[in-house]
């Protein structure tokens, strides 16, 4: 019999966070090897040279090392909620492009030799408006329940809303607020944020998504 796939992750990376989310609801097993990104083990290098989670490696030695395609893979496996009906390439693009440079900008300003984070936040919150005014009149983008571009873009929100709680807790974004805090008290979002140790090489892994 196939061994589940080996998952390389790191908890708090908003990538790997999509990636779970999908493996969890899918309910497909992967054996996870959390990893620190400042420590990372020979055997993710090698399955992946470019260093970056998640990294799904299957039995047959084939490599996944982009999260939407982890999400792809593993909910064509099985789709029970039906997330894939509900998928907007163009906004989840957004996110993974303007969005996520200017979160990255925002919250790492010396690193990008920035003396003002105000333009990157004001491009950030241009895209928080948008998705607050898609949510008008329902709880999810999908509808009345998550689906693949809730989860998509949830963790990249869910890190910009933290870089400045206050300033956050402070802008007009009543659809986007309650569906932010709806996401990250949902059993699903509690599951995948799990504490794992760090794995090293040659230890057993763990179990993912864990046993009911």
């Amino acid at each position: 019999m196939a061994k589940p796939p080996i998952l390389y992750s790191f908890r708090r990376c908003p990538y790997a966070m999509r990636a779970r989310m999908a493996i969890a609801v899918s309910g497909v097993q992967t054996r996870l090897r959390e990893v620190l990104l400042r420590d990372k083990p020979q055997s993710m290098l090698d399955a992946s040279p470019k260093g970056t989670v998640p990294v799904l490696v299957r039995d047959d030695g084939g490599v996944i090392d982009e999260s939407i395609d982890v999400m792809d893979w593993a909910l064509a496996q099985n789709d029970p909620q039906g997330w894939r009906e509900h998928r907007d390439d163009v906004l989840i693009a957004a996110n993974d492009g303007p969005f996520k440079q200017a979160l990255d900008h925002y919250k790492y300003p010396t690193r990008y030799d920035l003396d003002d984070i105000q333009e990157p936040r004001a491009k950030g919150l241009e895209y928080l408006m948008e998705i607050d005014r898609r949510l008008d009149g329902k709880p999810y983008l999908a509808g009345s329940a998550p689906g693949y571009t809730d989860i998509a873009i949830f963790p990249f929100v869910r890190q910009f809303s933290m870089v400045d709680s206050k300033w956050f807790a402070e802008q007009a974004l009543t659809n986007l607020k309650p569906w932010l805090a709806r996401l990250l008290e949902s059993e699903l979002f509690q599951s995948i944020m799990h504490k794992y140790p760090q794995w090293r090489e040659g230890e057993q892994e763990a179990d993912f998504p864990e046993a009911a």
